[in-house]
């Protein structure tokens, strides 16, 4: 006859520990390229084909049980068309260092690239133009586009950092002016849409919850310019001190960045729609030139 061993007892605690939340560690590089991925819509198999890599390696990779080498996390970061500030997330991951550097428009390696921006901003006047950060964050601006914003948008919105969606949807800002406010509305969630889709940048998708508590106006009939080709240019038409303006706009980026920063900036330039509007800021430029 076997006896069993009797089981000693245990006082239970007069006052039980308090519960502890469990604090999710990092992303692994394996949740990270999963991500991007599906973010691209990519089967495993897919993205090993445009890697030239076995499926059964991009499997492994994704659930931790072989370690990229740092080419081969930057050969699937060029394939899945990841921005760099998310090239640098993934090697951290992998356990490399970072490979792309973030400096301010101002540091002194930049000074080539700032000149730059600040030669198309001078150049583009007396039309307004902008420079832009990742986020729609004014970097820098031209007298023209200095001029039409402190004209038209109350002074709280242009406190720094000055942000051009927030500018155009704000109650408070060029919203109640602008005369196509649901067409542009749209064209500007529909550009943060695919920018979203392209980066999953979460900075990004608070400004988009932002946006979207600001009162929607009503669906009109697309406001169509003279002369205009749909498809071809979308107007931006606002009521200023001067009359109903109209304009439309370019973006240039630069080509071949490998710094954060100057692949996420882009220079936003606009241009007269019609002889009125560029009538108008040709007066605007002799007056802001006079002072």
């Amino acid at each position: 006859m076997t006896s069993t061993p009797s089981t000693p007892s245990r006082r239970t605690p007069r006052h039980p520990l308090p519960h502890r939340a469990v604090t999710p560690g990092p992303a692994s590089f394996g949740d990270h390229l999963r991500t991007w991925r599906q973010q691209r819509h990519l089967s495993q198999l897919e993205l090993a084909d445009e890697a030239d890599i076995s499926t059964r390696h991009v499997s492994f990779m994704e659930t931790g049980r072989t370690n990229p080498s740092r080419d081969m996390v930057l050969r699937l970061c060029e394939r899945l068309a990841i921005p760099l500030r998310e090239r640098n997330t993934l090697l951290v991951a992998a356990g490399y260092a970072p490979m792309y550097r973030e400096r301010a428009l101002d540091d002194p390696a930049l000074a080539a690239a700032r000149q730059a921006v600040e030669l198309v901003l001078k150049g583009h006047e007396p039309c307004p133009a902008i420079a832009l950060d990742r986020c729609w964050n004014v970097v820098a601006a031209n007298r023209a586009a200095q001029a039409l914003l402190a004209a038209h948008v109350s002074p709280e919105l242009l406190a720094p950092p000055v942000n051009v969606f927030r500018l155009s949807l704000h109650p408070d800002g060029l919203a109640s002016r602008i005369a196509n406010l649901a067409q542009w509305r749209h064209h500007l969630f529909e550009r943060l849409r695919q920018q979203i889709h392209a980066t999953a940048d979460p900075a990004l998708l608070a400004l988009q919850a932002e946006l979207l508590e600001y009162p929607a106006p009503e669906e009109s009939p697309p406001l169509v310019m003279a002369g205009e080709m749909l498809g071809v240019v979308m107007p931006f038409c606002f009521e200023s001190v001067h009359g109903m303006l109209s304009l439309i706009s370019t973006t240039t980026i630069f080509g071949t960045p490998v710094d954060v920063t100057l692949q996420e900036l882009a220079v936003e330039s606009f241009f007269p729609a019609d002889a009125f509007t560029a009538q108008v800021l040709r007066e605007m430029a002799q007056q802001y030139a006079a002072d």
